[in-house]
């Protein structure tokens, strides 16, 4: 009887794992040709993308399962954020994600969580979290960093279930750089005006050779690294309207009544998702397969003989 609970608990990690087993061990398959590997390839991708988003679905479900009401007597800001902690925890524990992981996947919660606090503040007000909890630092609930820390956790997750890796990165200094403008960007666009086009036109050409290199079964494909971007960002403000329409947040406009949220923040959400690319390309285990071309050296200067 005792060894039930034990062995029941260990089911959805045993499963995981041999999940993760088979789509890291995918063997050449020479005589698939045409739609039929056109077909299993794309089948792949799929399962690979939804393995790669286990956090941020479980997460994103409970944000939309969970009754306004909250559970039990808890408040549903509480409740998404004991469960968001408690399935991090788990991961950890399930070897679904590494520690290392989790120190970036922390840190995304932090960066956002004080962009929260800022656009929810009462001089700003960019949008607000109407509903009480205790959970609730400087008026923001603390499963918002959460929705940030999501982002990232898909990140991590399809660099390995992918096979990921990234040719012609610019210099990391440069992409650091650039990275921080995009953050202090979201601050002071209140003040001394938004520059998002300019920081995406300086993108546009660091990152214009850059090319995400993935294997869906057991061929590498590649795409644009921008146009990752700006795929992700696209999704994240599917989800956004998603969350809106639920009432988990809300914008000014939304206060009356539901509206989509307005098609702007998609180039928002790309270049977040571009800072948080950024982060993420700087772990130890996936800087070895992000290729920085080497600079020429200049050429050496002739001596000129005095006549």
């Amino acid at each position: 009887m005792n060894d039930k609970p034990s062995a029941i608990a260990a089911m959805p990690r045993f499963q995981l794992r041999q999940l993760d087993d088979h789509l890291l061990s995918l063997r050449w398959r020479d005589d698939l040709h045409g739609v039929r590997r056109f077909a299993l390839e794309f089948l792949y991708f799929g399962i690979k993308e939804a393995r790669a988003c286990l956090f941020a679905g479980l997460f994103f479900a409970a944000v939309f399962l969970v009754p306004r009401s909250g559970l039990f007597g808890i408040a549903r800001y509480d409740v998404l954020f004991v469960f968001a902690v408690a399935v991090q925890l788990w991961m950890v524990r399930a070897r679904l994600e590494t520690v290392d992981e989790l120190k970036a996947i922390t840190l995304f919660h932090v960066i956002g969580f004080a962009l929260e606090a800022f656009k929810t503040s009462s001089g700003i007000q960019s949008w607000v979290y109407p509903e009480a909890g205790v959970t609730k630092l400087f008026g923001v609930p603390l499963f918002s960093g959460f929705m940030y820390a999501a982002i990232g956790s898909y990140i991590t997750q399809a660099w390995k279930m992918l096979g990921m890796r990234i040719e012609h990165h610019p210099p990391y200094w440069m992409a650091g750089l650039l990275a921080c403008l995009i953050y202090v960007n979201f601050f002071t666009h209140h003040f001394i005006g938004d520059y998002r086009w300019y920081l995406a036109a300086c993108a546009l050409g660091l990152y214009a050779r850059s090319t995400v290199v993935f294997r869906p079964l057991d061929r590498e494909r590649r795409m644009p690294l921008l146009l990752g971007f700006v795929l992700t960002g696209f999704f994240i403000w599917l989800a956004e309207n998603i969350g809106t329409f639920f009432g988990v947040w809300k914008y000014p406009n939304q206060l009356g009544a539901w509206s989509a949220v307005h098609v702007s923040k998609w180039s928002a959400w790309s270049l977040l998702v571009m800072m948080t690319f950024t982060i993420t390309a700087n772990l130890k285990h996936i800087k070895q397969h992000v290729h920085i071309p080497a600079q020429r050296p200049e050429p050496a200067a002739v001596p000129v003989r005095e006549p």
